[in-house]
């Protein structure tokens, strides 16, 4: 009988984290930039997830259930997020929101795919979806998406023929430099010079030189926000004229805070900008304002709007189930008039990239503004 009763407790036992998952709070964990390089992305991605679980837990939570959202700071170090998101894993983690810099999702995805646990990334570097990983998802454009549009532009409306461009030495600009190359091939338009610069450069004042003595039709700015804002700095302090184009992140909301007047006329392909007309985006900038007494950039619309896909596509399923849940995402549509959450209308192929509407913008008077709205690539 002793034998059967410790059978009995080791059967309960084993059986407990199951019934678990069903029931209370819904762990999702964020991997998040807090310090480090990253601060600026990550925070601002952190702070659009916590808006969103606030609001989602003001209404209901996810089929019943409230989320508890757990912020750990990956120090942008990739090796510290990688230990994380075992320890998210070992946390019994639904989802797991981050990290945005591409060099730590591209070492921390290989723990939650093992886990088979959804993970969305605020990443652009196109290596990430490239893996075959069926669990990871993206917030943003994968750079294959997003430098086609750029080169076009450059080509259709700066009528460009040679483009200098200065970029960051690491995952994210190493993988949109070879992307920009091919997509400015297929333009027609010459490379003049590739300007290197490190993650965290504080003096811009030698990249700048390089470019004025290139002498191209126009720069193209790929690096992170800080270096971004020294870069356009620079640029003012040394005259240069030309016109300067960036992708996603040349014209946030921090670059501008941090250039200043010398952020003013840089123009730049953002796939999210709070300064959208759409009501649902104009509804979350009022929102995220009202919350943090700052303006989002598009990292804040990229976990505001990743927490709410989780609950519509959980919604849709019925149930919280990590293996189906990530079946549903591949193919998978939302609209924004049925799930406001999620911003815009957005599609999600089978590699876990998304398609959307985009935007050109352009600085003037220290205020980002859309010039354009550019259709889903699926629309054309």
């Amino acid at each position: 009988m002793k034998a059967i009763g410790w059978l009995l407790s080791l059967a309960l036992a084993a059986a407990a984290p199951l019934a678990s998952a069903q029931s209370g709070p819904v762990p999702i964990f964020g991997l998040v930039e807090l310090s480090g390089t990253g601060t600026t992305s990550g925070t601002m991605f952190d702070n659009g997830v916590k808006l969103a679980v606030k609001e989602i837990n003001a209404s209901g939570g996810i089929l019943g259930r409230k989320v508890e959202y757990t912020s750990l700071d990956t120090q942008s170090q990739p090796q510290v997020a990688k230990a994380l998101a075992q320890k998210a894993i070992d946390q019994g983690a639904y989802i797991v929101m981050g990290p945005v810099f591409s060099g730590s999702i591209l070492v921390s995805m290989a723990e939650t795919q093992r886990a088979e646990v959804p993970n969305f990334t605020g990443g652009e570097a196109a290596a990430i979806t490239q893996k075959g990983d069926p669990y990871i998802f993206r917030t943003s454009f994968t750079q294959t998406t997003a430098m086609p549009k750029v080169a076009r532009y450059l080509k259709d409306t700066i009528k460009a023929k040679n483009v200098s461009i200065i970029w960051v030495n690491n995952d994210f600009g190493k993988g949109g430099l070879d992307v920009m190359r091919k997509a400015l091939d297929t333009q027609g338009i010459k490379i003049a010079a590739e300007i290197s610069t490190d993650p965290g450069q504080l003096d811009f004042s030698g990249a700048v030189l390089k470019a004025k003595q290139a002498n191209a039709d126009a720069l193209f700015v790929y690096t992170n926000e800080e270096e971004a804002a020294r870069a356009l700095r620079e640029l003012r302090k040394q005259g240069y004229d030309k016109p300067i184009v960036g992708e996603t992140v040349l014209t946030s909301q921090k670059v501008i805070e941090l250039a200043g007047d010398a952020a003013n006329g840089a123009t730049a392909h953002v796939g999210l900008t709070a300064d959208a007309p759409q009501p649902t985006i104009r509804k979350f900038d009022a929102a995220f304002q009202k919350e943090y007494h700052a303006k989002s950039d598009h990292n804040g619309m990229k976990g505001y709007s990743a927490m709410y896909i989780v609950k519509a596509v959980t919604e849709k399923i019925g149930k919280f189930d990590q293996k189906a849940f990530a079946k549903a995402m591949h193919g998978l549509h939302l609209s924004a008039k049925e799930y406001p959450g999620v911003l815009l209308d957005v599609t999600f192929d089978d590699h876990g990239d998304l398609d959307r509407e985009s935007f050109m913008t352009k600085v003037e008077n220290g205020k980002q503004v859309v010039t354009a709205t550019l259709p889903a690539a699926s629309a054309k």
